[in-house]
Parts: C-alpha cells; sequence; structure tokens
C-alpha cells in the first residue's frame, strides 16, 4: 500500500505501540488522548521501545511522522484510516466512534483495538457500519505480528481488504476474522487453556508453578512454529482422536469464571501489582519477567524474520 494518514485515539500502552508501528512502517500519524501527559510522554516513550528494539538508527526518522492533536476531531482531519485504541470500556468506546463518524473523513476506515467487545455493539449506532471494522493488536503491539481483524455484518469487502493490506504493508501478520464472536480467534484459544490451567490447581493436581514450567519446557516452546492443528496433522487424526476420546470428558468445561479467581480477588491475590497472584512478585521479579518476554519476543522475531 502507499503511504496513508493514519490516526490514533489513546496514547497510552497499546496506543503508543501501534502509533509506532505504523510510522516505521513510513505513515504519517496523528495521535490523540484525552490525558494531557500522555500526549506529553508519547515520543519519549516511542524513542524508548525503539531503542529497547535495537531500532536507535530509525528514532528521528520515527519520530518525525509521529505528531499529536488536542482533539479528535484534529487527529482525524485528513485521515484515511483511524485506530481507536481506548481502555476496553464499551460506552466510551461507543461515544468515540460517534465523534469519528462525525469528524473523520466520509472515507476514512475506523478500527476499534479491543481485545474482547464485540466490534458488532461498539459500532453499533453507526450510520456508515460498513466502513468499520475490528482490529485486535496483541500487546506489546510494536513486538507481536498478529492483528485480527474482525468484521461485522456491516463490514465491506473493501474495507476488510483494505485493513488487511495496510497491516501487511508494515510487516503485520493479519488474519480475518469473519465473525464478530466474543475473544475473536486468539483469545478463545488462549482462555480456553487459562481456564484448565486454573482448573489444574483448583482440583489440586498440581501447583501454579508446574503448570506454568509444563507449557514453558514442552509445547510452548513449539507453537511459535506449529499451530495447534498443523500439530494434529503432523500426529494424524487418528491419534488426535484417540486422545479426545480419554480426556476431553475429564477437562474444565464449565462456562462460568473458577470460584479461585474470586477467592484470589478477595483476599487481595491481584497478580504482579499487589505482589501475589497465582505466584509471589517482588517488584524485582515482574520487572525481570517483563524484560526476558521482551528480549524474547525481539529474539524471536529475529529468528523468524
Amino acid at each position: 500500500m502507499t503511504h496513508q494518514t493514519i490516526a490514533v485515539i489513546g496514547a497510552g500502552l497499546m496506543g503508543h505501540g501501534i502509533a509506532l508501528s505504523f510510522a516505521r512502517g513510513g505513515h504519517c500519524v496523528t495521535v490523540h488522548d484525552p490525558v494531557a501527559a500522555s500526549l506529553a510522554t508519547l515520543h519519549d516513550r516511542i524513542a524508548q521501545s525503539l531503542s529497547l528494539m535495537g531500532a536507535e538508527a530509525e528514532t528521528t526518522a520515527v519520530l518525525a511522522r509521529v505528531q499529536v492533536a488536542s482533539s479528535i476531531e484534529a487527529a482525524v482531519a485528513g485521515a484515511d484510516l483511524v485506530t481507536e485504541a481506548a481502555p476496553e470500556d464499551l460506552p466510551l468506546k461507543q461515544a468515540i466512534f460517534q465523534e469519528l463518524e462525525q469528524f473523520a473523513s466520509p472515507t476514512a476506515i475506523l478500527a476499534s483495538n479491543t481485545s474482547v467487545l464485540p466490534i458488532t455493539a461498539i459500532t453499533a449506532a453507526m450510520t456508515t457500519g460498513a466502513r468499520a471494522v475490528g482490529t485486535h493488536w496483541w500487546n506489546p503491539p510494536h513486538l507481536i505480528p498478529l492483528v485480527e481483524v474482525i468484521r461485522t455484518p456491516l463490514t465491506s469487502a473493501e474495507t476488510t481488504d483494505t485493513t488487511m493490506a495496510v497491516l501487511a504493508g508494515i510487516g503485520k501478520s493479519p488474519v480475518r476474522v469473519e465473525k464478530d464472536v466474543p475473544g475473536f480467534i486468539g483469545n478463545r484459544l488462549q482462555h480456553a487453556l487459562w481456564r484448565e490451567a486454573i482448573s489444574l490447581v483448583e482440583r489440586g493436581i498440581c501447583d501454579a508453578a508446574a503448570v506454568d514450567q509444563v507449557v514453558k519446557a514442552s509445547f510452548g516452546r513449539r507453537l511459535a512454529v506449529l499451530g495447534p492443528l498443523e500439530n494434529a496433522d503432523l500426529v494424524g487424526s487418528e491419534l488426535t482422536l484417540a486422545i479426545h476420546s480419554t480426556v476431553l470428558a475429564d477437562l474444565e468445561a464449565s462456562p462460568h469464571p473458577s470460584p479461585l479467581l474470586g477467592t484470589m480477588i478477595e483476599k487481595g491475590r491481584l497478580g504482579m501489582k499487589s505482589g501475589a497472584g497465582f505466584h509471589t512478585w517482588t517488584q524485582s521479579d515482574a520487572d525481570a519477567l517483563r524484560k526476558r518476554v521482551s528480549e524474547h519476543l525481539m529474539e524471536l522475531n529475529r529468528i523468524l524474520n
């Protein structure tokens, strides 16, 4: 795709990474956030992310393509594609899309970045729904290649195709989600695994450390190059059927969140931010894990590219 004019609504963790990705791909990007501090630190955070990626040489060029705007109206003026990256709050996203439809060019694509909220609900009040689409970027967006592109019943084929092309043009790996279902593809798969992981601990089968070690030291090592259905083909449909005939009936199948999660929350075990969740965390432990994840993703990208 030729270079586009991009607007990003939201300058937080996701917004800054999305803006960085588009700017690094050669597009001009304007970012708006109602929090002044987020806009004030945007360039510094982009520069820091580029440094961590080992791409310091690109900093001047990338930052030159990123500007900030004090309003949504100013941010979307002349934009070809607008990405909303606000917090996961349905009424907030709906209100933003009302403004986007009012102020953006009638030909602009309006995309929502959300992990689980239905795109159909976010865009329900639009009168130009054919140009609305979901784009679920994964955190951190400048390091994870995947972007899920979600169609609503009103999204046009042209909107989907153009969005896919723009994302592919900046080095992302977009996939089509043809039906707007909760969690799309990635989070449905991820949380099916999490449900079983929590159940194993809840049922006393093993502790949290064992669950994480099993995933990291076995099938997790293959996942970057061998998807689950590729693996099923690798071992054969007969073996897959045999395993499922034995295992599936004993897997966690509750449609409700685990009671263990509620108990943990009541006890203040909220994860890293409280110092304890399934594991106990010091600040240095949490920082070290985040650093290890970033370094792993960068090295994996280098290897796979």
